[in-house]
């Protein structure tokens, strides 16, 4: 995808934020105050960020860490909490096998360790809350679509949203305990007794592009390379216009 999404400001919108652009060239001081176990493998990191100038549920920030020795590492994390949050941030880190950031974080970081953030980054994943969404994530890539599903009820949204969300097991469903209705999991290689397994199929769309909204889903797809590149055929095949497909990857 290579259209560039940028929010119309003519009129107010329930829903829309503004966040401003030279705030996010800037780097502030982000202390962590909590830390909350999500998975085995997966746990959310809160941050005090008072002078935070706001975000767009779905957009992302640069996070850096420095050594006492000056080494700095750098690094790319969605944003999981709703724009609501004033003053703070959350993020959702996987323990990745080998990741300097992520390895920090997961056997060293402590509430009031602080490091440097820079956001909020990029607008064509960005969900404004002003039309309906389809939300299509697997693995952390569910991270960013929580900002919206969280967005949607801290402002009480009349807009449709729908979540399908993928994980291998409910073990390594990431927030878990927060979805509601909106929400259909797929679990890909274990699942609760009589809950299907099997990967992200045709099937699971079917029930969901049928009770299309007026104007349509605008849809976001959000995980692994394999699984985006899955999902948006899925929709394509489907009958969901292209051009109404946002994907963010990784990996």
């Amino acid at each position: 995808m290579t259209e560039t999404f940028t929010p119309p400001t003519r009129f107010a919108v329930p829903g829309r934020i503004a966040v401003s652009n030279r705030a996010a060239a800037l780097w502030q001081t982000a202390t962590l105050t909590e830390v909350r176990r999500e998975t085995p493998y997966a746990a959310t990191f809160r941050f005090a960020v008072p002078a935070w100038a706001g975000h767009l549920p779905g957009q992302h920030l640069m996070l850096r860490l420095t050594a006492a020795d000056g080494y700095t590492a750098q690094r790319h994390y969605s944003i999981a909490s709703a724009p609501d949050d004033d003053g703070h941030v959350e993020l959702t880190l996987d323990h990745v096998d080998g990741g300097e950031v992520s390895g920090w974080f997961h056997t060293r970081a402590q509430p009031r360790d602080e490091v440097q953030v820079r956001g909020p980054l990029s607008g064509f994943f960005a969900w404004p809350g002003d039309r309906p969404a389809l939300l299509i994530g697997a693995g952390s890539g569910v991270v960013p679509l929580m900002s919206m599903v969280r967005h949607h009820r801290a402002r009480g949204l009349g807009v449709p949203l729908r979540l399908l969300v993928s994980a291998r097991g409910p073990e390594e469903l990431i927030y878990a305990g927060e979805y509601g209705a909106e929400t259909t999991p797929v679990f890909t290689r274990s699942a609760p007794e009589g809950v299907p397994v099997g990967r992200l199929a045709a099937r699971h769309l079917a029930p969901l592009l049928a009770e299309e909204p007026a104007g349509g889903w605008e849809a976001y797809v959000c995980g692994s390379n394999a699984f985006a590149e899955h999902a948006s055929r899925l929709l394509v095949r489907a009958g969901q216009p292209v051009e109404r497909i946002r994907i963010e990857r990784f990996g």
